[in-house]
């Protein structure tokens, strides 16, 4: 008799979960893969997942066109500085910098030391004169550098928010699976699963989104920090070869 209403319960208690693992759409029988997850997940977290999977273009298209845009600056930069760095004169290093490109730097910063001796020409204080100089090109190097770290700050908020609302999606994602448990009635790993595994997608793809961009804005802030060196490199050599030409230029007046 015991061994009979054993059974009974038993069938009962299947028969209870199996209609609420159908009613929370086949357990198990879901597709449980990245895609099928997706499909299955609530309007919201498919819009978090959407959200930070645009995120995660956006640094890979940086890393992409940033990154090479760095290396060419830095390499052009590199054989610039080196083409001037045995002149003796401020005028045969524009001379030199004429064979540069339009765009180049060691052009901008030799215009700026020529540009502060021209219109300085009449003074005869030569320390005011170079004060000046320093001071132009300390701004050009500041905007410089502020030009090649565009970019950068996108990565900086991708890096820092993506797990938060991968996270939100997570939490979003559980409620529902909670509440889908209050009304079947069961915690049947059957129906708690894919609704777990699907909030937990949106953490996961957050955290694919947040270490790349974290990643790659401290290489570039290295870069960036190594170009800015070699502005200044440049920058100091200008203000060398007008040094030496107002020097001597005094010299010869006296």
């Amino acid at each position: 008799m015991v061994a009979t209403e054993t059974v009974i319960t038993n069938t009962a208690v299947t028969e209870n979960v199996e209609i609420a693992t159908e009613a929370h759409g086949g357990g198990f029988d879901q597709d449980l893969s990245v895609w099928g997850m997706y499909q299955n997940a609530d309007v919201v977290v498919k819009t978090v997942m959407i959200g930070l999977l645009l995120a995660s273009v956006i640094t890979w298209a940086l890393f992409l066109s940033k990154g090479s845009e760095i290396l060419v600056a830095r390499r052009r930069l590199k054989d610039e500085a080196k083409a001037i760095a045995e002149v003796k004169s401020l005028d045969e290093a524009v001379s030199i910098a004429d064979g540069f490109k339009a765009n180049s730097i060691t052009r901008m910063l030799l215009a700026e030391a020529t540009t502060e001796r021209a219109l300085s020409a009449s003074s005869q204080d030569l320390s005011g004169i170079k004060d000046r100089t320093a001071f132009r090109l300390e701004r050009s190097v500041a905007a410089i550098s502020r030009y090649m770290g565009r970019g950068n700050g996108y990565l900086a908020t991708i890096g820092a928010i993506s797990p938060f609302v991968g996270l939100f999606g997570t939490v979003w994602g559980i409620m529902n699976s909670f509440i889908g448990i209050a009304h079947s009635q069961t915690t049947n790993l059957a129906v708690v699963a894919p609704g777990i595994a699907e909030a937990l997608l949106a953490t996961a793809i957050g955290l694919i989104a947040a270490i790349p961009a974290v990643v790659i804005y401290n290489i570039f802030a290295r870069m960036i920090n190594n170009y800015r060196g070699q502005v200044g490199d440049v920058a100091a050599q200008a203000a060398l070869l007008l040094g030496r030409d107002l020097d001597l230029a005094n010299s010869k007046a006296r």
